[in-house]
């Protein structure tokens, strides 16, 4: 890590990791790694945080469902801490969260406090779609629609295939059960007509969305950028993985990526990120677009993502940089140091293997070499073996499920 330091020291301040999906699991992990005691915050009490052995975890109230009790408990937390604690967090939710309370925050936590509103900008699909262009980032035709009315407005000028999101992904997290787009982050439209029905389908609960037209072209055609930018707006850490299978198959989260160096996406993300005057850690991810070869934005993520737990393998380790940053240690920049590997989310790769072979985008010679070393996971660690022990269970489940369901009788 060149001059960086490689170890807290003993009485440097505690983190508050708020998210305990795996995510905030791994940042615990990796400063764990680093001499720290971590501490995470979650309201669902069937989050990996509650088993995981890098974190001590707490159940906190719901902040969108009561906000000021999740205050007045972060309050009370950090009373409990010798030092003021250190404050990031692994999960859009709790990017809102702090956001909406960083005045009552700020004196009792160190975070980005004074660049919250940047990290916000990019915190919902129709900011990101709407400041990148006009900050060097480019992106694919995209329209924030209120109506059925706009939404056709868009279908009569757009090119097809297009998808169709909530501003927020968690939206549709909130649908009733049985509802066709319940827990979708969105949904590929091929033609007009498909798009009025799904407009309809999830207008009565979320209608203002997000129409866009599809970047096309393979899976691999997708890049990840990886990020940390310190107080004064420099860059401390960046690499990049290229996307090999996601979940769902061409529109869903990365469950393979490998390392990869693309001195393109590199510039266009720092130039976009530096031209904001961003704080913090960031994931940006990008697709070469097969009709005309530019990389344009998917999306966004302003915190410690899933495929940032793949930056410590290229020697950049985001978390690390971070709490170095806000706490006022010197940070000297690193970038990815060329290392091969294959970064793999087991669960979900295993939900949608079944999937590529299907499509006949995947033979078994070529799964095989995906797993190949060096190898690292991002929901398996035998150390953490509870964690472990339920990733393998739900791997399990999603491989034979489907072959299970074709022997069962339908009723």
């Amino acid at each position: 890590m060149g001059e960086n330091a490689v170890r807290a020291e003993r009485d440097w301040p505690q983190v508050v990791v708020a998210g305990g999906y795996q995510t905030g699991v791994q940042l615990a992990r990796s400063l764990t790694r680093r001499g720290l005691q971590v501490t995470i915050v979650d309201h669902n009490p069937v989050q990996p945080c509650f088993r995981s052995i890098y974190c001590k975890g707490i159940r906190c109230p719901n902040p969108d469902e009561k906000p000021a009790e999740w205050l007045k408990f972060m309050q009370d937390l950090a009373g409990t801490f010798s030092k003021k604690p250190v404050l990031m967090t692994s999960a859009d939710q709790f990017v809102q969260a702090i956001f909406d309370h960083a005045a009552a925050l700020s004196p009792l936590y160190t975070f980005c406090d004074s660049k919250m509103d940047l990290q916000m900008l990019l915190a919902t699909k129709e900011k990101q779609y709407e400041i990148a262009p006009g900050h060097g980032m480019p992106v694919p035709v995209t329209e924030t629609v209120h109506s059925l009315e706009e939404t056709m407005d868009f279908a009569a000028r757009a090119r097809f295939p297009c998808i169709l999101k909530p501003i927020h992904f968690r939206e549709w997290q909130f649908f009733p059960a049985g509802h066709p787009l319940l827990g979708k982050k969105l949904v590929p439209v091929a033609t007009p007509d498909a798009l009025r029905e799904q407009y309809n389908l999830a207008a009565g609960l979320t209608p203002v969305m997000v129409v866009q037209e599809e970047i096309e072209g393979p899976d691999t055609a997708k890049v990840v950028y990886l990020s940390c930018y310190s107080k004064t707006g420099e860059r401390i850490g960046h690499c990049t993985v290229q996307e090999v299978r996601t979940c769902p198959i061409h529109f869903g989260s990365a469950s393979v990526v490998e390392s990869v160096e693309d001195p393109e996406v590199s510039e266009i993300c720092d130039g976009f990120l530096r031209s904001l005057g961003y704080v913090g850690l960031c994931e940006i991810e990008l697709k070469r677009d097969s009709r005309d070869g530019k990389v344009k934005m998917i999306e966004a993520n302003p915190r410690y993502s899933v495929t940032a737990d793949a930056a410590p393998y290229a020697g950049v380790d985001l978390g690390w940089l971070h709490y170095l940053d806000l706490t006022g240690q010197p940070v000297t920049p690193v970038h990815g140091d060329g290392t091969d590997y294959r970064h793999i989310f087991m669960f979900l790769d295993a939900s949608t293997v079944a999937n590529y072979r299907r499509e006949g985008l995947l033979t078994l010679g070529q799964l095989l070499r995906s797993y190949r070393r060096p190898v690292h996971f991002f929901d398996f660690d035998w150390r953490d073996w509870k964690v472990a022990l339920n990733t393998l269970k739900l791997s399990f489940k999603a491989l034979v499920g489907p072959t299970v369901r074709r022997f069962i009788p339908r009723r």
